[in-house]
């Protein structure tokens, strides 16, 4: 399995339209198949940051999710309301 831990650092003027992207990436990313979780967390002390944690059955469940059009639309969205770090883990 696969899982990626996507940390966002958002502004307070972009958090509210950040969360709304990040909410539909996950309601069309949890169809996806081979798709095991895929949540969206909030820092309970930072406002500023949140974090996509996402695990995957294999690499070709993930290629296929990162081709899918929810992805290659929600994805630049994210990316320029939020700062993005990616983490990756295969277990």
């Amino acid at each position: 399995m696969i899982r990626l831990n996507v940390f966002i650092r958002t502004t307070a003027s972009n958090r509210d339209r950040l969360v709304q992207t990040a909410r539909e990436l996950v309601a069309a990313s949890l169809a996806d198949e081979g798709c095991i979780a895929y949540d969206l967390f909030e820092s309970a002390t930072r406002p500023e940051v949140l974090m996509i944690c996402e695990t995957w059955r294999d690499a070709k469940a993930l290629a296929a999710h990162e081709a899918a059009p929810h992805f290659t639309t929600l994805v630049p969205r994210l990316e320029a309301l939020g700062e993005l770090k990616l983490e990756k883990f295969l277990f």
